[in-house]
Protein backbone atom coordinates (compact mmCIF):
# COMPACT_ATOMS: atom_id res chain seq x y z
CA UNK A 1 0.00 0.00 0.00
CA UNK A 2 1.26 3.34 -1.23
CA UNK A 3 1.30 6.31 1.80
CA UNK A 4 -0.95 8.09 -0.50
CA UNK A 5 -3.70 5.00 -0.08
CA UNK A 6 -3.15 4.61 3.67
CA UNK A 7 -5.51 5.55 6.49
CA UNK A 8 -4.46 9.13 7.96
CA UNK A 9 -4.56 7.61 10.91
CA UNK A 10 -1.84 5.34 10.08
CA UNK A 11 -0.04 8.19 8.42
CA UNK A 12 -0.04 9.98 11.71
CA UNK A 13 1.24 6.94 13.26
CA UNK A 14 4.23 6.46 10.67
CA UNK A 15 5.04 10.12 11.67
CA UNK A 16 4.74 9.39 15.26
CA UNK A 17 6.80 6.66 15.36
CA UNK A 18 9.57 8.46 13.19
CA UNK A 19 9.34 11.26 15.66
CA UNK A 20 8.22 14.03 12.90
CA UNK A 21 6.02 15.33 15.99
CA UNK A 22 4.71 18.01 13.58
CA UNK A 23 3.48 16.14 11.27
CA UNK A 24 1.92 13.46 13.44
CA UNK A 25 -0.02 16.59 15.32
CA UNK A 26 -1.29 17.89 11.69
CA UNK A 27 -2.65 14.33 10.85
CA UNK A 28 -4.06 13.36 13.90
CA UNK A 29 -6.26 16.69 13.78
CA UNK A 30 -7.00 15.99 10.22
CA UNK A 31 -8.04 12.32 11.40
CA UNK A 32 -10.05 14.33 13.57
CA UNK A 33 -11.90 16.74 11.53
CA UNK A 34 -12.62 13.83 8.73
CA UNK A 35 -14.04 11.04 11.57
CA UNK A 36 -15.27 12.95 14.32
CA UNK A 37 -13.99 12.76 17.91
CA UNK A 38 -12.04 9.36 19.04
CA UNK A 39 -10.84 9.03 22.46
CA UNK A 40 -7.75 6.89 20.99
CA UNK A 41 -6.54 9.68 18.14
CA UNK A 42 -7.19 12.43 21.22
CA UNK A 43 -4.81 10.37 23.35
CA UNK A 44 -2.43 9.88 20.53
CA UNK A 45 -2.33 13.51 19.62
CA UNK A 46 -1.94 14.40 23.39
CA UNK A 47 1.14 12.47 23.11
CA UNK A 48 2.51 13.91 20.30
CA UNK A 49 1.57 17.47 21.74
CA UNK A 50 3.54 16.38 24.80
CA UNK A 51 6.73 15.08 22.56
CA UNK A 52 6.98 18.66 21.38
CA UNK A 53 7.03 20.36 24.11
CA UNK A 54 3.74 21.55 24.23
CA UNK A 55 2.20 20.68 27.14
CA UNK A 56 -0.94 22.51 27.78
CA UNK A 57 -1.83 21.24 24.25
CA UNK A 58 -1.01 17.36 25.80
CA UNK A 59 -3.30 18.39 28.66
CA UNK A 60 -6.17 19.19 26.45
CA UNK A 61 -5.99 16.11 24.20
CA UNK A 62 -6.19 14.03 26.70
CA UNK A 63 -9.21 15.74 28.59
CA UNK A 64 -10.87 15.23 25.15
CA UNK A 65 -9.94 11.92 24.69
CA UNK A 66 -11.54 11.57 28.55
CA UNK A 67 -14.65 13.42 27.48
CA UNK A 68 -15.09 10.86 24.86
CA UNK A 69 -14.33 7.89 26.43
CA UNK A 70 -14.11 8.07 30.55
CA UNK A 71 -12.98 4.28 30.89
CA UNK A 72 -9.28 5.07 28.82
CA UNK A 73 -6.74 4.41 31.08
CA UNK A 74 -4.25 5.17 29.01
CA UNK A 75 -5.12 8.63 28.05
CA UNK A 76 -5.85 9.35 32.63
CA UNK A 77 -2.59 8.07 33.35
CA UNK A 78 -0.95 10.12 30.94
CA UNK A 79 -3.11 12.98 32.43
CA UNK A 80 -2.30 12.47 35.79
CA UNK A 81 1.44 12.43 34.85
CA UNK A 82 1.56 15.93 33.07
CA UNK A 83 -0.43 17.41 35.52
CA UNK A 84 1.60 16.61 38.57
CA UNK A 85 4.57 18.75 36.35
CA UNK A 86 2.44 21.45 36.16
CA UNK A 87 3.70 24.76 37.72
CA UNK A 88 0.02 25.38 38.82
CA UNK A 89 -1.61 23.35 41.78
CA UNK A 90 -4.77 24.54 43.00
CA UNK A 91 -6.11 23.22 45.76
CA UNK A 92 -9.42 21.84 45.18
CA UNK A 93 -11.97 24.12 46.99
CA UNK A 94 -15.65 22.19 45.96
CA UNK A 95 -17.35 19.94 48.60
CA UNK A 96 -16.78 16.45 49.27
CA UNK A 97 -19.63 15.08 47.80
CA UNK A 98 -19.40 17.61 44.81
CA UNK A 99 -16.01 15.55 44.43
CA UNK A 100 -17.48 12.15 44.99
CA UNK A 101 -20.14 13.17 42.13
CA UNK A 102 -17.60 14.46 39.33
CA UNK A 103 -15.22 11.18 40.14
CA UNK A 104 -18.35 8.76 39.93
CA UNK A 105 -19.45 10.70 36.86
CA UNK A 106 -16.28 10.44 35.16
CA UNK A 107 -15.60 6.36 35.96
CA UNK A 108 -17.29 5.44 32.68
CA UNK A 109 -19.17 6.70 29.85
CA UNK A 110 -22.73 7.40 29.57
CA UNK A 111 -24.12 4.10 27.80
CA UNK A 112 -22.06 2.37 30.71
CA UNK A 113 -24.22 3.91 33.48
CA UNK A 114 -27.13 4.05 31.68
CA UNK A 115 -27.09 0.08 30.99
CA UNK A 116 -25.99 -0.19 35.16
CA UNK A 117 -29.04 2.11 35.83
CA UNK A 118 -30.81 -0.51 33.82
CA UNK A 119 -29.51 -3.48 35.54
CA UNK A 120 -29.96 -2.50 38.39
CA UNK A 121 -33.99 -1.38 37.44
CA UNK A 122 -34.15 -5.06 36.97
CA UNK A 123 -32.86 -5.97 40.76
CA UNK A 124 -35.63 -3.74 41.69
CA UNK A 125 -38.08 -5.47 39.62
CA UNK A 126 -37.30 -8.28 41.50
CA UNK A 127 -36.88 -7.23 44.92
CA UNK A 128 -40.61 -5.97 44.34
CA UNK A 129 -41.65 -9.22 42.98
CA UNK A 130 -40.36 -10.88 46.27
CA UNK A 131 -41.99 -8.39 48.59
CA UNK A 132 -45.14 -9.18 46.67
CA UNK A 133 -45.28 -12.71 46.21
CA UNK A 134 -43.25 -13.84 48.76
CA UNK A 135 -45.28 -15.50 51.91
CA UNK A 136 -42.50 -15.51 54.37
CA UNK A 137 -42.36 -11.96 56.51
CA UNK A 138 -38.49 -11.83 56.86
CA UNK A 139 -38.15 -12.76 53.45
CA UNK A 140 -40.69 -9.51 52.33
CA UNK A 141 -38.92 -7.13 54.84
CA UNK A 142 -35.53 -7.93 52.91
CA UNK A 143 -37.26 -7.77 49.85
CA UNK A 144 -38.88 -4.19 51.17
CA UNK A 145 -35.51 -2.64 52.27
CA UNK A 146 -33.70 -3.94 49.58
CA UNK A 147 -35.64 -2.29 47.05
CA UNK A 148 -35.94 0.67 48.90
CA UNK A 149 -31.88 0.85 48.15
CA UNK A 150 -32.46 -0.14 44.62
CA UNK A 151 -34.85 2.23 43.49
CA UNK A 152 -32.41 5.27 45.24
CA UNK A 153 -29.68 4.14 43.68
CA UNK A 154 -31.62 3.37 40.12
CA UNK A 155 -32.54 7.33 40.20
CA UNK A 156 -29.07 8.22 40.95
CA UNK A 157 -27.47 6.30 38.45
CA UNK A 158 -30.39 7.91 36.05
CA UNK A 159 -28.53 11.36 36.88
CA UNK A 160 -24.98 10.20 36.59
CA UNK A 161 -25.50 9.22 33.24
CA UNK A 162 -27.78 12.22 32.54
CA UNK A 163 -24.75 14.18 33.46
CA UNK A 164 -21.95 11.92 31.84
CA UNK A 165 -23.77 12.08 28.43
CA UNK A 166 -23.97 16.39 28.89
CA UNK A 167 -20.29 15.86 29.76
CA UNK A 168 -19.55 14.52 26.05
CA UNK A 169 -20.50 17.98 25.28
CA UNK A 170 -20.03 19.94 27.47
CA UNK A 171 -17.73 22.95 26.78
CA UNK A 172 -17.72 25.02 30.49
CA UNK A 173 -14.19 23.97 31.04
CA UNK A 174 -11.40 25.13 29.27
CA UNK A 175 -7.29 24.99 29.61
CA UNK A 176 -4.82 27.60 29.78
CA UNK A 177 -2.42 26.91 26.61
CA UNK A 178 -1.05 30.57 26.89
CA UNK A 179 2.94 30.12 28.46
CA UNK A 180 1.32 32.28 31.49
CA UNK A 181 -1.89 34.74 31.95
CA UNK A 182 -3.01 37.03 34.75
CA UNK A 183 -6.44 36.68 37.02
CA UNK A 184 -8.14 40.19 37.51
CA UNK A 185 -11.30 41.14 39.12
CA UNK A 186 -12.45 42.84 36.24
CA UNK A 187 -12.27 41.95 32.42
CA UNK A 188 -9.91 44.46 31.16
CA UNK A 189 -6.16 44.53 31.19
CA UNK A 190 -5.39 45.04 34.59
CA UNK A 191 -2.94 48.62 36.05
CA UNK A 192 0.02 47.92 37.24
CA UNK A 193 -1.40 49.06 40.95
CA UNK A 194 -4.23 46.17 41.02
CA UNK A 195 -3.40 42.60 42.61
CA UNK A 196 -3.78 40.15 40.28
CA UNK A 197 -3.13 36.31 40.31
CA UNK A 198 -0.37 34.86 37.80
CA UNK A 199 -1.69 31.39 35.78
CA UNK A 200 0.21 29.32 33.62
CA UNK A 201 -0.14 26.80 30.70
CA UNK A 202 -2.03 23.56 31.08
CA UNK A 203 -4.29 24.70 34.27
CA UNK A 204 -7.91 23.92 33.86
CA UNK A 205 -10.77 26.59 34.63
CA UNK A 206 -14.16 26.62 34.58
CA UNK A 207 -16.04 29.07 33.00
CA UNK A 208 -19.34 30.73 34.45
CA UNK A 209 -19.53 34.03 32.31
CA UNK A 210 -18.02 35.95 29.56
CA UNK A 211 -18.27 39.11 27.61
CA UNK A 212 -17.18 40.56 24.18
CA UNK A 213 -14.68 43.11 24.50
CA UNK A 214 -14.48 44.33 20.45
CA UNK A 215 -12.78 47.70 21.48
CA UNK A 216 -10.27 45.52 23.92
CA UNK A 217 -6.87 45.94 21.89
CA UNK A 218 -5.65 43.13 24.43
CA UNK A 219 -8.10 40.42 23.71
CA UNK A 220 -11.75 40.73 22.34
CA UNK A 221 -13.43 38.35 25.07
CA UNK A 222 -12.40 37.88 28.51
CA UNK A 223 -13.72 34.68 30.28
CA UNK A 224 -14.94 34.65 34.15
CA UNK A 225 -13.62 31.27 35.14
CA UNK A 226 -13.08 29.28 38.66
CA UNK A 227 -10.40 26.98 39.38
CA UNK A 228 -11.56 23.70 41.41
CA UNK A 229 -14.66 25.70 42.79
CA UNK A 230 -12.59 28.81 43.90
CA UNK A 231 -13.56 32.50 44.10
CA UNK A 232 -14.43 33.64 40.26
CA UNK A 233 -11.59 35.77 38.33
CA UNK A 234 -11.70 37.15 34.64
CA UNK A 235 -8.54 36.13 32.01
CA UNK A 236 -8.42 36.75 28.46
CA UNK A 237 -10.34 34.48 26.38
CA UNK A 238 -7.26 34.16 23.96
CA UNK A 239 -5.29 32.34 26.85
CA UNK A 240 -7.78 29.50 26.74
CA UNK A 241 -9.32 26.78 24.51
CA UNK A 242 -12.79 24.90 25.78
CA UNK A 243 -12.18 21.40 25.79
Amino acid sequence: MSLSAMPVEQLADSAYNKENYTEAIRLYNESLKENGRNSDVYYNLGNAWYRSGNVAQAVLAYERALRVDPSNADARTNLDFVNSRLEDKPEDNNSFLTRAHVSVVTAMSANAWAWTAFIVFVMLCGAAAVYIFSSNVMVRKAGFFSGILLLILAVYFVVVASDASSRVNDHDEAIVTAPSTLLNSVPRQPKQTEKVVPLHQGTKVEIIDSVSTPDDPVSPRWYNVRINGSNSAWLRGTDVERI
